[in-house]
C-alpha cells in the first residue's frame, strides 16, 4: 500500500494561517506588529531565494518586514554593527542573519553578536544552552522545531518512543535531540544520533520506530536500512544533476524515497516535506519574541 506522506506544505499552511491570526489580533489591542530582519550578505544565488521567501511569509502574515543586503566584501566589524543596530532597534522583534557568511568573517562571533531574545533562528549559543538544559520557553532552531511540529500535527508524538537521529550537526542534529528529550510538546522520547563514524549505520537505524535523517547525502538511507513500519522524516535538499529537467537537476533528499516508502509507515516528501515548516516556524518564533518583548497575550 505504502507510506503515508506527510506533508510539510499543509502544515506550514495551518501554522501560518493561526500565526496571522495572532497579529491581526495582536494589532488590534496594540497598535504594533512583529517585526523581522533579514540580513544578506553577499550576492549567493540560494541565500537570496532563501531570504526572498522568508520575507514574503512576513508581509503575507502581517510582520514588519526589513531586509538588510550588504556587499561580500563587508568587514566583520561593520556586520557586528549592523546587528547590533538590530538588537537596538524597538520596531525589530527577530533577527536572522543569512548563512553562509563569506570566508572574513565569523559566523560564531555573529551569532553570537544577535540578542538572544531575537535570535529567532535559536543558533546563538545562550539559546543552544537553555536548549539543552530542558528551558520550555527558549526559541527552538527552526527544522528541528517544524519537525516536532509535523510529528505531533500528523499523529506520530515522539514520547515514548525510540527515535534516531542521522546527523550530528549544530543547525538539525544536535537541536533535534535536545528537544526529543526534552520534558515539553514533542519530547520524551529515547533518542540514538548516529553520524559519519557510527559502525554499522544500518543496524542503527533499524532500531528507529523514527527515523530522522539530516546529513546532506543524496539518497544515504535505503529500504534495508528503515524499520518496518518506521515514521521517515527526510531533511535533506540535495541537488542532483538531471538532464530531463529544464533547471538541469532535481532536488533530492537523504533518503531514497521511491524504496522506503513501500517500507516505512510515514514519510516526509522533498521537496514539500520539511523545508516549508522550517519557514513556518520562523513566523512562530518572531511572534513569540515579540510576545515575549512586548508581554501580551495572543
Amino acid at each position: 500500500m505504502g507510506a503515508q506522506i506527510i506533508s510539510g506544505t499543509e502544515a506550514a499552511r495551518e501554522i501560518r494561517d493561526k500565526v496571522a491570526e495572532q497579529v491581526r489580533q495582536v494589532r488590534e489591542e496594540n497598535g504594533r506588529v512583529p517585526g523581522l530582519a533579514t540580513v544578506l550578505v553577499g550576492e549567493d544565488s540560494a541565500s537570496q531565494s532563501y531570504v526572498r521567501m522568508k520575507n514574503r511569509d512576513a508581509e503575507e502574515v502581517g510582520f514588519r518586514s526589513r531586509q538588510i543586503d550588504l556587499p561580500s566584501s563587508i568587514s566583520e566589524h561593520e556586520l557586528l554593527g549592523w546587528v547590533e543596530g538590530l538588537n537596538v532597534d524597538p520596531d525589530i522583534h527577530g533577527i536572522l542573519v543569512q548563512l553562509p557568511l563569506p570566508r572574513q568573517i565569523s559566523e560564531e562571533r555573529i551569532v553570537a553578536a544577535i540578542d538572544p531574545k531575537k535570535d529567532v533562528d535559536g543558533f546563538n549559543p545562550v539559546n543552544v544552552g537553555r536548549l539543552s538544559a530542558g528551558d520550555p520557553d527558549v526559541l527552538a532552531p527552526c527544522t528541528p522545531g517544524g519537525i516536532v511540529e509535523l510529528l505531533v500535527r500528523g499523529g506520530h508524538d515522539p514520547e515514548g518512543r525510540h527515535v534516531v537521529i542521522v546527523g550530528r550537526s549544530k543547525i538539525v542534529g544536535r537541536p533535534m535531540a535536545a528537544l526529543l528529550l526534552s520534558r515539553g510538546r514533542g519530547g520524551n522520547a529515547t533518542v540514538t544520533v548516529a553520524h559519519s563514524r557510527t559502525a554499522d549505520l544500518p543496524a542503527v537505524t533499524r532500531l528507529g520506530e523514527i527515523l530522522i535523517v539530516a546529513v546532506g547525502s543524496p539518497g544515504l538511507v535505503t529500504a534495508e536500512m528503515v524499520h518496518p513500519g518506521a515514521v521517515v522524516i527526510d531533511v535533506g535538499v540535495n541537488r542532483v544533476e538531471d538532464p530531463s529537467s529544464e533547471k538541469g537537476y532535481r532536488l533530492t533528499g537523504d533518503v531514497d524515497f521511491d524504496s522506503v516508502k513501500e517500507v516505512a509507515s510515514a514519510i516526509t516528501p522533498v521537496p514539500g516535506g520539511v523545508g516549508p515548516m522550517t519557514r513556518a516556524m520562523l513566523l512562530s518564533n518572531t511572534l513569540a519574541a515579540y510576545v515575549s518583548e512586548k508581554g501580551v497575550g495572543v
